[in-house]
């Protein structure tokens, strides 16, 4: 009608990843990987649905180089990764054990086996960084054949200290930094750092998961929890240090909640204050199945022969 304005309705400031991956053509995975490496920004979701939200005006400012950030998150395995930087496969392998190139990604093949992902935009500054042409080209250095020889695999360490600093840096609070670091850790290593029962609850409710690989209790997903386990002694150090500083931290800024106090109920009686605690539950469960071992411990009885790719 004459005289009449449409109503438009405002735009969202921010949108769910999944409208901004459509916008920006990328993959599920894709995306997901961008935001781990820091390549787009997210903010938390303010509606309390939990999870992360995209701002808009992050992906305006990535839609005119959508092509160049799609190509900085490809991902090869090994052997499209030795043809990437001219090397045989085993060389590419060997590169890989010794850390001088880090997984981005994994995913178990149908024979549980890990299979190894790396981004390829680092493989090929590798390979054209002239420091590293005799390692391309020549023979092993007698060092790192040593290293080789002695059973060195740094390719599920390397991950790890990677996925640890996105969880870090998507951690909203100083407690969920906490949880961040305890997930790379058994609970036993969790409770020997924390003695507070308060402190100790509240991080490992916060403890952060394995990205997901099948369905929980599947074997892929005990793959998963084996893979996001520390299971050097020093890299067991490493973070056992790190959740005690980030907790110690956390604790100076606002303490762990406490748990309530169970509602009094007059209709259950009377006990004695003093009894054992378990003659004042109902009659035990039978004994759980035991869990699969990590941590020093499980290092020391057995080193796990499936990072085989």
């Amino acid at each position: 009608m004459p005289g009449s304005h449409a109503i438009t309705q405002p735009r969202p400031l921010t949108c769910a990843s999944s409208r901004a991956a459509r916008e920006l053509g990328l993959k599920r995975g894709e995306f997901d990987l961008a935001v781990h490496l820091g390549r787009i920004r997210t903010v938390p979701d303010e509606g309390g649905g939990g999870g992360r939200r995209v701002p808009r005006a992050e992906i305006d400012r990535l839609l005119a180089r959508a092509d160049s950030l799609r190509e900085s998150v490809r991902v090869v395995g090994t052997a499209e990764g030795a043809a990437l930087m001219k090397i045989p496969a085993s060389r590419f392998t060997r590169f890989a054990k010794l850390g001088l190139t880090t997984p981005v990604k994994w995913y178990p093949n149908r024979y549980r086996a890990v299979v190894w992902l790396y981004l390829a935009e680092e493989l090929r500054r590798f390979a054209a960084d002239e420091k590293n042409a005799r390692l391309l080209t020549g023979r092993t250095p007698e060092d790192l054949r040593d290293r080789l020889n002695a059973g060195a695999d740094q390719r599920a360490r390397n991950w790890r200290g990677r996925h640890c600093g996105f969880l870090l840096r998507q951690a909203d609070g100083p407690w969920e930094r906490a949880g961040a670091v305890a997930g790379f850790l058994d609970p036993e290593e969790i409770d020997e750092v924390l003695t507070d029962l308060h402190e100790r609850a509240y991080v490992r409710s916060l403890r952060s998961a394995p990205p997901a690989h099948g369905a929980p209790g599947s074997s892929a997903a005990q793959l998963a929890e084996e893979l996001m386990t520390a299971d050097d002694p020093d890299e067991i150090g490493w973070f056992r240090s790190e959740l005690a500083r980030e907790v110690a931290q956390a604790r100076t800024l606002r303490p762990a909640p406490r748990a309530a106090a169970p509602a009094h109920n007059p209709a259950a009686p009377t006990q004695d204050p003093a009894a054992p605690a378990e003659h004042l539950a109902a009659p035990p469960r039978p004994p759980a199945p035991p869990r699969p071992a990590h941590g020093l411990r499980a290092w020391l009885r057995r080193r796990s022969p499936r990072l085989a790719h």
